[in-house]
């Protein structure tokens, strides 16, 4: 069966690149299942000595796996499909789910951006790689993969748990395969157990969220008068069943939503009292799905004071929802309201699931020190009338230079279903953009320019 996107984290360059001087650039193109992925007019490609370096943070962006920086150790990890690559600047030895391997080139920082060598990671994840040196392009194809025969019985049928998130009051599951959840109200103390039975937990699920040997593990939530915690566990092998608990304060009531045969996303909503709540969407609403980039081991770029990408996103979205909560004419969603993490693929589920009416996830830039700047992605043709409207706001918001409306191949704003877009609000690199992006009057005009974006772009007032 094909793995869509879940091998391809990091690309290589075969070894038909010609050996240049130490250090060039190239203007190559790279090419994923036949789409152009988006390289900004800062990130180049770069040939050290005969092995190609590309910048982590675009790839993953476009890939949907999560890397993790560890400054006081220079180390980078990247996760994802239950295999984890550990890298050291300066150093040729990278540990692979914990065997020490040696690469051909070490990793380095380059105006910090972190720089991989292409080839031998590559090896690790599995990808198929082709180069047309006329073109100087790379082309990535996802591999044909044949699923090991499982013993009798093992897994086999199950769906899997792919993430889960608490939002808005309300626990989103992201699945694969059908489950039908089993959910109950229970006492002393008060809590909401649901059961997904004939389901595992996936292996990319398992690589990025807390999960111990015995399959228990936890999801912090915070600033919910009603829920103490959420935890999860496989809490049975026959049949294999993943058990999910939120632990209340009180008892509560919830409408379950996302049960249809072919929903890849369930909801248990806790915003409701005796009478069933409605679906976000539903009553003639428009509903918007509110992404904040990053999240708790994936901060994102890192400013030139240290600060951290992933707050600047939070912070943004959660005012960006609290001001559309307001709105007569829009419910929201959002993907995270706290510092925890979500793989792209799980936020596009959220979108996708709930058919929303658009989709925008927020971000903050980084590159050279001289960069600045507003800049507005989509993808789609669909997408470019609802960039052009919210980046018209945006760049009055922030005060920034406009550095325009562009086409990008950014996992999120690629893999939904309705218009979206991504917004680079300004660069953490530079010290007046990072200024500005982490000024509250400013975060709160961005927010508001969000919200007359949509409101001229949907035709409401």
């Amino acid at each position: 069966m094909k793995k869509f996107g879940f091998l391809m984290f990091l690309i290589v360059i075969m070894v038909a690149f010609p050996r240049m001087a130490d250090a060039s650039s190239y203007s190559a193109k790279i090419y994923l299942d036949g789409s152009e992925l988006n390289l900004t007019s800062d990130v180049k490609v770069e040939n050290i000595s005969g092995t190609v370096m590309v910048p982590i943070r675009v790839i993953s962006e476009n890939l949907g796996y999560s890397a993790d920086w560890d400054k006081s150790t220079k180390t980078v990890t990247v996760l994802g499909n239950g295999t984890t690559v550990e890298m050291v600047i300066g150093s040729e030895y990278a540990k692979i789910d914990g065997q020490r391997l040696k690469m051909n080139k070490a990793p380095l920082l380059r105006g910090g951006t972190t720089m991989v060598p292409l080839r031998f990671v590559s090896e690790q994840m599995g990808l198929n790689v082709a180069w047309d040196n006329q073109k100087k392009a790379v082309y990535l194809i996802t591999p044909e993969i044949s699923e090991p025969n499982p013993g009798p019985g093992e897994n086999e049928g199950l769906s899997a748990i792919d993430g889960i998130s608490f939002s808005d009051n309300r626990l989103m599951v992201a699945v694969s395969g059908s489950v039908k959840p089993k959910v109950m109200k229970l006492t002393s103390p008060d809590r909401i157990v649901v059961d997904v039975e004939n389901a595992k937990f996936s292996d990319s699920f398992s690589s990025n969220n807390q999960i111990d040997a015995k399959m228990n593990g936890q999801l912090p939530v915070y600033g919910y008068p009603d829920v103490k915690g959420v935890r999860y566990s496989l809490y049975n092998s026959n049949p294999s069943t993943v058990r999910i608990v939120i632990d209340l304060n009180y008892a509560k009531d919830y409408t379950l939503h996302g049960t249809e045969d072919g929903s890849s996303l369930f909801i248990v909503d806790l915003n409701t009292t005796s009478v069933p709540a409605p679906p976000p969407g539903s009553g003639g609403k428009k509903l918007i799905v509110i992404d904040a980039g990053h999240g708790d081991h994936d901060p994102g770029a890192i400013s030139v004071s240290k600060k951290r990408e992933k707050d600047f996103t939070l912070a943004v979205a959660l005012k960006v929802g609290k001001l559309l909560e307001k709105e007569k004419n829009f419910d929201v969603v959002m993907t995270r309201s706290d510092d925890t993490f979500l793989e792209l693929k799980d936020r596009v589920k959220i979108a996708n699931n709930l058919k929303a009416d658009a989709f925008v996830s927020i971000h903050a830039n980084s590159g050279p020190s001289a960069a600045t700047g507003t800049e507005t992605y989509y993808k789609r043709d669909s997408s470019k009338a609802l960039a052009n409207v919210i980046h018209k706001h945006l760049v009055q918001a922030t005060g920034l230079k406009d550095r325009g409306v562009r086409y990008g191949n950014f996992h999120v704003i690629r893999e939904t279903n309705m218009p979206a877009i991504l917004l680079e609000v300004g660069f953490l690199s530079n010290q007046n953009d990072e200024s500005k992006l982490f000024d509250a009057a400013v975060q709160d005009r961005v927010a508001q320019s969000v919200i007359d974006g949509l409101k001229e772009y949907f035709k409401v007032n």
